[in-house]
Parts: structure tokens; sequence; C-alpha cells
């Protein structure tokens, strides 16, 4: 059976990988530190055996007859008898390497001597039991070689002070380590509290509690970024998910209201026997309605294909002229029906740095409501002018014109006025959602001024190229 291994906390994590790193860190200066002590007693001997050996070459150096290699007067010296309280174990040899005299605490012992060196050197040996460390030098008298001195000094005391230190840091180390770990499990959890609680807020937000967001930290962290971030996309979701709310239960609405319109037309129509010219009504207005539905269901369509903010424009040249040109001989057969007249004079062309095809829609759909909404016989004016670094399209009608308090709520999706759902005008309420989205993505100006019963003008700012 496969044991299933228990994930570790990143508290804990951290606080093992703090432990690791600290270790290293105390295990190079507790080593330093014992180096250096080391280092400072040895070098402190060293320095003792060196005055030693000066005196006793200079000794030798300065006799005006060679008398011997040892002044008489060394051996009353207390440290030469003592073997156990600062002792200084003293020997001489001639330049054979046969001992001559050595001081009275080595009794039966002898230094090492070390043939072939005739220079000062340094060993750490032992004697009588006792660690030391001795100093071979060669004794002149006038250039020529008359023996040798060995010096030698008890390293007992020393070597327990490092041993001692040594005992100390190892002991030391593992208990500084367990305590740094505990302290650094504290501190990771206290760090870490605030995402823990981003964690618990998230998994408390459902549908039905999408207004809840993370609490912010009090140091402005990394953390308090983060929430910041979350709290964002939080906004974002949540208004995500209400227009799309908002959209299925308008859009169903919108969709319910032409099907219930063809359901009961027909039901009238089957219901007796009818006139050739009846079915021939009923089924046209059937028609217009399908119509009108198929007509919907492209702008739904639409409006889903511009919800993604990521919507890639193709930016390039756009002669503005040019698209208010097609887009009249496009409407041509419906502005000569409704006996309208359009008043425009491109003396030149306008290029403006734009989507060509975002731009055609944004144009048709402002002209559609202009020529859709005018009365029978009005006018609508276009105009194309230079301002400064925009090229300035203005677009307006002497239609129905909208209410005051209904300006700002007609770039919600379905929204019609009060002005237009009395109107005999149809339509969906899409038509300046699009135009708003389209705006948007490619930076272009758009205000609507409008009075009831006036008129109303749409004014476009874009980039001038």
């Amino acid at each position: 059976m496969r044991s299933i291994k228990t994930p570790v906390s990143i508290k804990n994590r951290i606080a093992l990988f703090n432990l690791v790193t600290t270790a290293l860190l105390i295990l190079v200066v507790f080593t330093i530190i014992y180096r250096i002590v080391s280092f400072s007693v040895n070098e402190d001997i060293n320095k003792e055996l060196q005055a030693e050996i000066n005196l006793h070459t200079s000794y030798v150096e300065n006799q005006d007859e060679f008398v011997g290699l040892v002044d008489k007067e060394e051996w009353d010296e207390s440290e030469h008898k003592e073997i156990v309280i600062n002792p200084v174990f003293l020997q001489a040899f001639d330049d054979h390497g046969n001992s001559v005299e050595k001081s009275p605490n080595l009794k039966g012992e002898n230094l090492k001597f070390y043939k072939n060196k005739n220079s000062k050197f340094y060993k750490d040996t032992q004697v009588t039991g006792l660690s030391i460390r001795q100093v071979q030098a060669p004794l002149f008298f006038k250039g020529k070689l008359k023996g040798y001195v060995i010096i030698a000094m008890s390293i007992e005391q020393p070597h327990k002070v490092l041993d001692n230190l040594l005992f100390v840091l190892l002991l030391a180390y593992p208990i500084v380590l367990l305590v740094l770990f505990f302290i650094t499990r504290i501190v990771a959890g206290q760090t870490m509290k605030p995402a823990l609680d981003i964690i618990a807020t998230t998994k408390s937000i459902t549908d039905n509690n999408f207004n809840e967001r993370v609490k912010l930290p009090k140091k402005r962290d990394e953390l308090y970024v983060l929430s910041l971030a979350i709290n964002g996309l939080l906004d974002k979701i949540e208004s995500a998910i209400v227009r799309e709310k908002q959209f299925t239960s308008d859009a169903s609405h919108e969709l319910r209201t032409p099907l219930a319109v063809i359901k009961g037309t027909l039901e009238v129509l089957v219901r007796k026997p009818r006139t050739t010219e009846e079915y021939n009504e009923k089924i046209n207005y059937c028609v217009s309605e399908v119509n009108r539905l198929n007509h919907m269901v492209d702008q739904l369509l639409l409006m889903a294909r511009f919800e993604d903010q990521k919507l890639a424009a193709k930016l390039q040249t756009v002669v503005l002229d040019e698209v208010l040109l097609q887009a009249l001989e496009r409407y041509s057969p419906k502005i000569e029906v409704r006996n309208l007249t359009v008043d425009f004079d491109f003396t030149e062309h306008f290029e403006v740095v734009s989507d060509a095809g975002m731009t055609g829609l944004i144009i048709e759909n402002i002209l559609s409501n202009a020529i859709k909404y005018s009365h029978d016989g009005g006018n609508i004016a276009i105009e194309l002018f230079n301002d400064n670094k925009n090229v300035i399209c203005r677009i307006t009608d002497k239609g129905i014109g909208i209410a005051a308090n209904d300006l700002g709520k007609i770039y919600g999706q379905f929204y019609r006025s009060e002005a237009l759902e009395h109107a005999s005008v149809k339509g969906t309420g899409l038509g300046l959602s699009i135009v708003k989205r389209l705006c948007d993505i490619l930076n272009i100006g758009l205000n609507i001024e409008s009075n009831k019963n006036e008129g109303t003008s749409v004014t476009l700012s874009f980039e001038k190229n």
C-alpha cells in the first residue's frame, strides 16, 4: 500500500531553510573563532620561545672568549626547576648533536634533537608526560657553529583552554540551532498570517457572497500588494458576473418578445381560414420579426465578442470620409424611403489612425440611429474637420431626441430611453453599447448631446494620422 506523504507547511519550510543557511553561517563563525583563538595562543607561546632563544644566542655571540653554551646562572631560575607551574625546559647540544647541559626539570628526560636542522625549527612533542612546544636553534660564536639550544614550554594549559572552547562551541551549536528554529518558526507564522487570512477569505467567497474582500495588511509589503491584486481581480470577476447575469436576463427577455409575437401571430392565423391578403400581411409581419430577431442575435454575438478586453485592434491609416461615404451608400435605400436629406461636404481627405472594420461599425451604428429616429422628410448633417491633433466627426439629426435624464443610461445593453419606447421605431438597445465598447478599444472620444423632440448630435474624436 502506497503511503501518502504529509506536505510540509510553508512556515516549517521557511524555518528549515533559514535553519540550514544559519547553521552553515554559524559553523563558519565558530570555526573562525576557534582558529583565531588557537592562532593567538600559539603565537603567544612562539613569542615567549623566541624571547628565550634571543637571550641564549646573544649570550653566546657576545662572549669575549667562548666559555659555554648556557649561562650558569640560568639554572637558578624557578622556571627551569618547576615541572607543573609554567615550566621552561632547556637543553644544550654541541655541534655534533651530543647533549651538553639541560635544565633540572628535565631530570632523566631529554628533549628531542633534530639533526640537519641548521635554522630555527619549531615542533610540538611531549616530555615527562607533558605536551610541549619546542624550538631548536643553532648557537654561533664569531660566526662559527658551537652547538644548539632547544627551549620548550608546556602547552597543557593553552590546549586545555582550546579544548574547553571547542567543547563550549560544539555544545552551543545544536542548542543555538534548536532555539533559532523555533524562533524562526514563530516569526514565519506571524509573517504568514496575512497569507492565511487571504486563503480563508478566498475560501469563504461564493456566488452568493462575492462582495467580500481580502483584508489589507498593515505593512505595505509584498503581501499588501498581493492583497490589492486579489481584491482588484475579485472586483473584475464580480463585475463580470453581474454583467453576465444582467446580460443573460436582458437577452432572454428581449429574445422572448419577438418569439412570443411570432407565435401569437401564427396561432391567430391558423384558427380559421383567411384571405390571401391576410395571410400575406401576417406572414410578412412574422418575417419582419424574424429579421429583427436575427439582427438582435448578430448584435448579441458582436457584444459577446467585444466582452474580451484584449480584442486585438489592427491599427492602420483609415480615410474617414471614405468610410462615411460607404456607410451612406449602404443606407441610401432607407434614406430614400424616409425622404431624408443628408448634408455633408468633404472637400479633402481626413486620415486617422484606427481599425477600419471597427470604425465602419461605429459609423454605421450612429448613422443607423440617426436615420431610424429622424422624422420623415427630416435632415441629417455630417461634419468632418481638423481640431489640433484630432479629426472630429459629428453626425446630427433633428429627430425625436433623448430625454436629459436618460442620457447617462444610453450605453447600457438593451436600454432604450422613454422617448424611444413610445416611438413606433423598433430596436434592440445594443447599438450604442457596441459603439461605446469599440470607442473604448480604439481610444476614440465619444460625446452625445440630445434634447427631447429636438434631435441628437454624436461627436467622435479620432487621432490624426
